[in-house]
């Protein structure tokens, strides 16, 4: 196919269900629901999915909203409960924890973003931690929540929020609204992908009943197996594992504690780190670890010894490449979710790199429609994106300061990409976050690593000297009041969720 060659989608064909076949399936048929294109997803029931996933980013509530779901019916189809950011403990140094939140710190000036002046302030003598000045991070640490029913009155009042749910019923809710929409589903295993030799496209797939179904394009969301991308179309994959060490995971889940956080907790030690993830039903749990300083025993043992709970499943065991496909999109196929590539669980990317692959295909296939240049954009795209999610992981890491084991004295002493090197030294320099085209976490979220890990500028932007001293610190304090007024007369998380849902927490 040249650049200008173009091609159509008559049959596309889905391999692969779980949390991204459906929503991919929920959202293109929708999104082609105009266009005469078929949409055939193929899933074995008999090999399920890893759907170990429940903790989300703010982007899904909006790809949710656009499929026509309110927040309270998320809420009430998941089980879900609120969650404001996360909380991230002994990841700079063993006893301290800090916030990144979904929201913005402080009130910036046309010329002049917050920080600044809170970094202005600091050097003074002024000593309030930047976690004061965001509402979200103060609605985090004292587990209350209210959405923003009205227009914020200023950037004080503004964060965002997230779902912590059951994967598992988002996925069966994301299948639902893809059947409703005319999606074929067949339940077979596929046993073998045919590949045409002169045009290296894929015709069909051979299930395990040797019955045949063609199809003219294909979205591979059969996770790590890679099955149409990796496994019949040979794409290579780029392995980022001298960055991010941890390839190996046990998840399990234990009886809800009656009172939910509103936060994720990603708790550090001393091969990797634990997660806890509540639901207003059961807890989440997990531990991530580098095979390469820890085994898979010793990991079990501390994810189990650290249970509060009782457990309600046998912990299930996973491992991974951190990394990406050199390729999302080969040839007739696209490779999304864990297909296309995986970094690991921390900032719970998983699912939003699922989100942006299918708003890449609304966006570049507006009518099924594709050349070869849309094929280049969508990996430049995708390449990009993930190598921008990779650096923001791989900061938490580069940063630590911890003396406790080999694995943190790796990642503190290890080259990191030049993208990420550049973009710390431009923050150490001058105080700025230089934003990216195509990336995920915003400013203030860059902000919030920075400052948890102790990673602060040499100095303010000129522009922060724009005001007396004195009056900085009167408009800094009026912030850090206003801030903790609004928290305090905000209800408590267990509270929001008893309006949705009988089994909520009391």
């Amino acid at each position: 196919m040249n650049s200008s060659q173009l091609k159509k989608i008559n049959n596309l064909v889905i391999v692969g269900g779980g949390t991204t076949g459906w929503m991919t399936a929920a959202a293109l048929s929708q999104h082609f629901k105009d266009q005469s294109i078929t949409i055939t997803l193929v899933e074995s029931s008999v090999l399920g999915t890893v759907g170990v996933g429940e903790a989300t980013i703010p982007t899904l509530r909006r790809f949710c909203n656009t499929l026509g779901y309110s927040d309270e019916d998320i809420i009430k189809a998941t089980n879900a409960t609120c969650k404001l950011g996360i909380e991230f403990q002994d990841w700079y140094q063993i006893g301290t924890r800090f916030i990144h939140p979904f929201g913005l710190y402080g009130q910036s000036t046309k010329d002049v973003p917050f920080h600044h002046y809170w970094l202005r302030a600091k050097q003074h003598g002024h000593q309030v931690p930047l976690s004061a000045y965001s509402l979200g991070a103060s609605l985090a640490q004292q587990n209350k929540f209210s959405p923003q029913h009205k227009k914020p009155a200023n950037q004080l009042e503004v964060f965002d929020w997230a779902y912590h749910f059951d994967a598992s019923l988002f996925a069966d809710l994301m299948k639902k609204h893809a059947l409703s929409l005319g999606v074929k589903l067949i339940d077979k295993q596929v046993a073998q992908v045919t590949v045409e030799q002169h045009s290296q496209h894929i015709s069909q797939l051979v299930f395990s009943d040797n019955s045949l179904l063609h199809g003219d394009f294909f979205i591979d969301c059969s996770g790590f197996k890679g099955v149409l991308l990796q496994q019949a179309l040979n794409v290579p994959y780029i392995n980022w594992s001298q960055w991010l060490v941890c390839d190996r995971a046990f998840a399990v889940q234990t009886q809800s504690n009656k009172q939910p956080a509103t936060r994720t907790i990603a708790k550090a030690h001393s091969a990797g780190w634990q997660w806890k993830i509540p639901l207003q039903n059961r807890t989440g749990n997990g531990i991530v670890y580098s095979s390469k300083f820890c085994s898979d025993q010793q990991a079990l043992s501390a994810l189990t010894d650290s249970l509060t709970e009782p457990m309600l499943n046998a912990p299930k065991a996973l491992s991974f490449t951190p990394g990406r496909c050199k390729q999302a999109w080969q040839s007739n196929c696209i490779a999304i979710g864990l297909a296309a590539g995986f970094l690991e669980p921390l900032e719970s990317t998983s699912i939003s790199l699922v989100e942006t692959a299918i708003a890449r295909i609304q966006q570049l296939l507006p009518t099924g429609q594709y050349t070869e240049q849309t094929q280049q954009q969508f990996n430049d795209i995708t390449a990009l994106e993930y190598e921008h999610v990779r650096d923001f992981i791989i900061l938490h890491y580069k940063l630590n300061q911890r003396t406790d084991s080999a694995m943190w004295q790796y990642c503190r002493d290890m080259d990191i990409p030049t993208t990420l090197a550049q973009k710390m030294q431009a923050f150490k320099d001058t105080g700025d976050v230089l934003p990216r085209a195509w990336e995920m976490f915003g400013k203030d979220s860059w902000l919030a690593i920075f400052d948890g890990f102790s990673y602060l500028p040499e100095q303010y932007h000129p522009r922060a000297d724009n005001m007396p001293a004195q009056y900085l610190i009167e408009q800094l304090n009026f912030m850090q009041n206003t801030v903790a007024t609004l928290t305090q007369q905000t209800p408590a998380h267990s509270e929001f969720l008893s309006k949705f849902t009988k089994s909520a927490c009391s």
